[in-house]
C-alpha cells in the first residue's frame, strides 16, 4: 500500500510539474503589467513593472515563501549577483504571497537590501504569470522571467530548485544585450 501511495504522489508531482511548465508564459508573450507594494532595504514603496521597464529589462522571479530554505538560498544568490544585473541594465524583483511586513524583514536580512521583493497577497500577479503552485495554491511556483523593455518575455525558467535561476536569467540577459548593442 505504501508503494502505491508513493507512486501516486510521484505521479501527481510529475504531472503538476509538467502542467506548470506548460502553463508558464513563453518567450515572445506579452508580460502582464502590474504594480504592487514592495520592500527594498526595509523601505516600503510601490513597484511598477511599466516604470521599471522604462529603465531596462526586468528579472521577475516568483518564490513560494520568505524565510523558507530554498527561498532564502535564492534570495542570497540574487543578492550576490545584483551588480551583474545592474551592469546589464536590469532590475530584479522577487514576488511571493507573503505580507509586506514579512517582506520588509526579508528584504533586509535575506535580500541583503540589494533588490526589492513585492507582496502579492491577492495572487493577481501570480495568476497573471501562471506562477501559482498547483499542489499548494497558496504559494507561488519557483519561476523566473526576463522581460524586455517592450514588455515581451525574453526568457522563462521554472524549477523548484533555486540553484539555476540566477545563472540562467543572467545568461538570457547577456544574450539579449549582445543582440541589442
Amino acid at each position: 500500500m505504501k508503494r502505491l501511495v508513493s507512486t501516486f504522489l510521484l505521479s501527481l508531482c510529475a504531472m503538476s510539474a509538467s502542467q506548470a511548465a506548460l502553463a508558464a508564459l513563453k518567450p515572445g508573450d506579452r508580460a502582464p503589467d502590474f504594480s504592487a507594494p514592495s520592500s527594498l532595504g526595509g523601505q516600503v514603496s510601490t513597484f511598477s513593472l511599466a516604470d521599471n521597464l522604462k529603465k531596462g529589462p526586468v528579472v521577475l522571479y516568483f518564490y513560494p515563501a520568505a524565510f523558507s530554505s530554498g527561498c532564502t538560498i535564492e534570495a542570497h544568490l540574487f543578492a550576490e549577483a545584483i551588480d551583474k544585473y545592474k551592469a546589464l541594465g536590469a532590475t530584479v524583483i522577487g514576488v511571493s504571497n507573503d505580507k509586506i511586513e514579512t517582506l520588509t524583514k526579508f528584504s533586509v536580512s535575506e535580500c541583503r537590501s540589494k533588490f526589492a521583493v513585492a507582496a502579492d497577497t491577492d495572487q493577481k500577479i501570480m495568476k497573471a504569470y501562471d506562477a501559482v503552485m498547483l499542489i499548494k495554491s497558496d504559494y507561488a511556483s519557483r519561476i523566473s522571467y526576463v522581460i524586455a523593455p517592450d514588455h515581451s518575455i525574453l526568457y522563462e525558467y521554472s524549477s523548484m530548485s533555486p540553484d539555476k535561476h540566477v545563472e540562467n536569467t543572467l545568461q538570457a540577459l547577456r544574450q539579449w544585450a549582445a543582440k541589442n548593442k
